[in-house]
């Protein structure tokens, strides 16, 4: 609302005084004072709204907010903690925020949806290594011979449609001889609703990501598979709306961004154990965790490969998840139409 006011003044002040001007025959002189000024405002730090859901993708963000890495005379950076996908990218669209910690998936979806985004670096998953998806079961029905995904053929296994864990659910099936016609899903969004599931045996498996596997495995329950070895199938990723690129014609705020990402995951990798603690407050990790969980190594700003990509579109367009197939070009990280 004030931002609004402003211009409104603003704009009533510059035709009372182009007004009074000509009447002089000092309308080329108005101009030039008011161009002036227009310029000058324009100066100092650019303001950006990252939004991201609270997960240790986010990690560096939060150390360069915290140990002072944003370039002030740059930046005036403010993180915006989402509740769920949903409302990140609704954020997203509205232009609430101008870039977004997500998937490539959720991405996709945007961009299909009529919102002109780019992917600007991996965030986690530059390599198999970085970040954790996979599929667990509780003790018992371990113990009852659910030991590999060939035994989870035909069984349930709790999951969210249209989601990176389904994506990866699928990958890691299919990879490990499963006909995809024999794979099953019990359609359960909510992770913490899934995850306890999993672990009363109401359902007899379920996709997570690596804080309720590494939970889970603290409460007796096994992690039957994972996407850290072999294959590269899942990456988040940091992405801006085009309108904000378009804006930052010269990409200084950008570039200012990648630095303190860098300069953040220098320091991280260097010392991962240090952040632990500033992880676990951020991205709510149960605290059962708090002296263990792992602060995985990050990547610094990278675009993903089509090889990385390409499957993703692939599977959405298989599963009728997109309105349109689209491609993705790997050396701006724009999504488009297919030809």
């Amino acid at each position: 609302m004030t931002t609004d006011t402003t211009v409104l003044s603003a704009a009533l002040t510059r035709r009372r005084f182009l007004r009074a001007a000509a009447g002089a025959g000092l309308a080329g002189a108005a101009f030039a004072a008011f161009g002036c000024k227009k310029e000058e405002a324009g100066d100092g730090p650019r303001k950006v709204t990252i939004g991201t859901l609270a997960t240790e993708d986010f990690l560096p963000v939060w150390v360069a907010e915290a140990e002072g890495l944003f370039n002030t005379d740059m930046l005036d950076v403010r993180i915006q903690i989402f509740q769920s996908a949903t409302e990140l990218q609704a954020g997203l669209k509205s232009g609430q925020v101008d870039l977004a910690m997500t998937d490539p998936m959720v991405t996709a979806g945007i961009f299909v949806s009529g919102t002109d985004v780019r992917i600007q670096w991996i965030t986690l998953g530059a390599t198999a290594k970085q970040g954790r998806f996979g599929i667990m079961v509780n003790a018992a029905n371990h113990e009852a011979g659910y030991t590999s995904l060939y035994k989870l053929a035909d069984v349930e296994i709790g999951v969210g449609s249209n989601t990176i864990l389904e994506y990866v659910m699928d990958t890691l099936m299919v990879n490990a001889g499963v006909d995809k016609k024999r794979i099953r899903k019990a359609e359960v969004q909510k992770l913490p609703v899934r995850f306890q599931n999993m672990m009363d045996g109401v359902i007899t498996a379920a996709a997570l990501p690596g804080s309720l596997l590494a939970l889970g495995e603290a409460n007796g329950c096994v992690c039957i598979a994972d996407d850290t070895a072999g294959e590269n199938i899942s990456q988040s990723v940091m992405i801006a709306r085009t309108a904000f690129l378009d804006a930052d014609a010269d990409g200084s705020a950008m570039q200012a961004l990648r630095e303190a990402w860098n300069a953040a995951v220098g320091r991280i990798n260097a010392k991962p154990s240090d952040y632990r603690a500033l992880l676990v407050e951020k991205a709510n990790l149960n605290e059962a965790l708090a002296e263990t969980y792992p602060v995985s190594t990050y990547p610094t700003c990278q675009l993903p490969t089509s090889q990385m990509i390409d499957p993703v579109l692939a599977w959405m367009d298989e599963k009728g998840y997109l309105e349109y197939p689209i491609t993705y070009n790997p050396e701006t990280g724009a999504y488009l139409p297919a030809l």
